[in-house]
């Protein structure tokens, strides 16, 4: 086994750990990530970047599907939102890719105040992508049924993507109803983009999705491992009387499962930096505390209710410490991949990577 391999497994561990520690200690996200785990049967954060380094060249366009609605006021929640914006801004400072945000219209009034602090300009029209470099896009896509499913065909047409990344976006049950974390029904407050990523994924575009409980697209990928562990996951135990639980009833081809979804997402992001040894790539301290204080100023809710800088509950400062451990971990990969031939050899030749 190649030190490279060695590193990537490794550090594709310790992105994963950092994306599932527990602040809040009721352990679903050690629940989830056993079932993540032994479904893609790799590190997640790794495995993910792994296949979008693959799949992108110069001018690729991706979609990043977010926007969940809270019933809480009726609006958009931090978690995602701030994530996916970091996520366009490392597509195209890697790859100069063309990222689109695909979110409710809630989302866009924080998609356009942080286009800004990602550097990147901003178009609601796909076409000029591929006009302007440092550029990304943004489409309010559908809450209503057949708009959904009549948009989904015109996206599929006309603009397939070369990859769909879904960040903590709503999916549906077996019953066509969406759910929040405690089982009531917000169908009418969400997007159908589960609708598109479920449409592209039957086209073999590549895709990925990133959850944190198990109502978000492409967490029906351990369907039955959710409904067996999490609260409001089995059938019939949801607060809204569908019969169904809030397990999404889209899955996906690769997964990454997280305390927080942001949190799983910049662990995609930070392995997609060592992969390309681009520190760049993944967002600084300083851009990670403006993205949340600045998606906070635009509207964006806290889990709690409260419209303050904070991520499902988690302050500021520990998301930003959260990053900064990521960004210490894939700087010191890197440097120790060059020496050490002892030590890599040594762990290669005993064998336990390669079980």
């Amino acid at each position: 086994m190649k030190r490279e391999e060695i590193s990537r497994i490794n550090l594709g561990n310790t992105l994963d750990k950092l994306s599932n520690l527990d602040p809040r200690g009721y352990g679903v996200c050690n629940i989830l990530y056993k079932g993540a785990r032994e479904y893609t049967k790799y590190p997640l954060t790794m495995n993910a970047a792994e296949k979008l380094d693959n799949k992108l060249s110069e001018g690729s366009l991706v979609y990043i599907l977010t926007g969940f609605v809270l019933p809480t006021h009726k609006k958009a929640e931090m978690d995602g939102i701030v994530s996916s914006m970091l996520l366009a801004r490392a597509l195209v400072k890697g790859y100069n890719a063309r990222p689109v945000i695909i979110c409710p219209e809630d989302n866009i009034p924080a998609v356009k105040s942080l286009s800004a602090v990602m550097g990147l300009h901003l178009f609601e029209d796909i076409e000029k992508l591929y006009s302007y470099s440092i550029s990304m896009g943004v489409i309010v896509f559908p809450k209503e049924l057949k708009q959904a499913e009549e948009f989904t065909e015109y996206l599929c047409d006309r603009y397939l993507p070369d990859a769909v990344i879904s960040v903590e976006a709503p999916g549906c049950n077996s019953c066509g109803v969406y759910h929040n974390a405690v089982g009531l029904d917000v169908t009418k407050l969400e997007a159908k983009t589960d609708i598109l990523f479920s449409r592209l994924k039957e086209k073999g575009v590549l895709n990925i999705a990133i959850g944190d409980l198990g109502n978000e697209t492409g967490m029906g990928t351990i369907k039955q491992y959710v409904q067996k562990y999490v609260p409001y996951a089995a059938d019939g135990s949801c607060s809204c009387g569908c019969g169904g639980g809030i397990v999404s009833e889209a899955s996906a081809d690769n997964i990454i499962t997280a305390t927080v979804s942001d949190w799983g997402c910049n662990g995609m992001i930070a392995a997609l930096a060592y992969i390309r040894k681009d520190m760049d790539i993944l967002q600084d301290e300083n851009l990670q505390r403006e993205a949340i204080i600045t998606a906070s100023r635009s509207g964006m809710i806290d889990m709690t209710g409260w419209v303050i800088p904070a991520v499902d509950g988690v302050d500021c400062e520990t998301n930003v410490h959260i990053l900064s451990l990521m960004r210490d971990m894939v700087k010191n990969t890197i440097k120790y991949e060059n020496t050490g031939d002892n030590w890599y050899s040594g762990v290669d030749r005993l064998g336990f990577f390669k079980s």
